[in-house]
């Protein structure tokens, strides 16, 4: 889909240079492009390489550990129906772990075993769980401490305080992850509330056995 997107773009780019007669301006914009590509890649290699050794050390040091352990009763509660000790949440703390730093090239791997381990949960392969948008929810808004990428961005072009962004973006986050928080449990208990009722033995027998993911789709209609 982004593919798609990216080349739709290029292609109505060069339309509208060969329509207007600018050729020279569209290769030229394509190369410049190109070459601030490569040296803002090169910039942000060294900050992430840095703050991914600072993990590994973080993790060999069992500090990571002690952030899970602080981290546990807020995941949780923010994904009730994911059993303790499922594979899931280790990937969980690690990818909000990675978030917290503005690592987000390092959270998206983790992320991804994420869901697919939430996958393995869920009854409906065709339909995402609570626990998977919950997921997607904090990852899209994701409370930054330190915005490693962004600074790294700034110092590359020539900021003279690359830092001053911390505080705002701090903020930012912070509100934005409050919001998400607030639209999930929102939409749980909607959907709670519209769940149809069961017989009494079928509704004792989810109760033993553990309640079975509500999917958002039953807001539909």
């Amino acid at each position: 889909m982004i593919n798609g997107i990216w080349l739709g773009m290029i292609l109505i780019g060069f339309v509208f240079a060969a329509v207007n007669g600018r050729m020279d301006a569209f290769t030229a914009a394509v190369f410049d492009g190109a070459k601030s590509g490569v040296t803002v890649s090169f910039g942000l290699i060294s900050v992430l390489v840095f703050w991914m050794g600072m993990m590994r050390v973080a993790e060999d040091a069992g500090l990571l550990k002690k952030i899970a352990k602080v981290l546990g009763p807020v995941v949780s509660f923010l994904f009730p129906d994911v059993p303790k000790g499922h594979p899931a949440i280790g990937y969980i703390l690690t990818n909000m772990s990675a978030n917290l730093l503005g690592l987000g090239n390092a959270a998206t791997p983790m992320g991804i075993k994420a869901m697919q381990e939430l996958q393995t949960l869920n009854p409906d392969k065709e339909t995402a769980t609570p626990a998977m948008c919950t997921l997607l929810a904090l990852n899209t808004a994701s409370i930054t401490l330190i915005p490693a990428t962004l600074i790294a961005i700034r110092l590359n072009y020539g900021s003279s305080d690359p830092a001053a962004i911390v505080g705002t973006t701090l903020a930012a986050t912070a509100v934005a992850t409050l919001a998400a928080i607030a639209a999930d449990r929102l939409c749980r208990r909607l959907a709670m509330l519209r769940r149809p009722p069961g017989p009494p033995a079928a509704r004792s027998g989810n109760a033993a056995r553990g309640s079975t993911p509500l999917p958002y789709s039953s807001l539909k209609g």
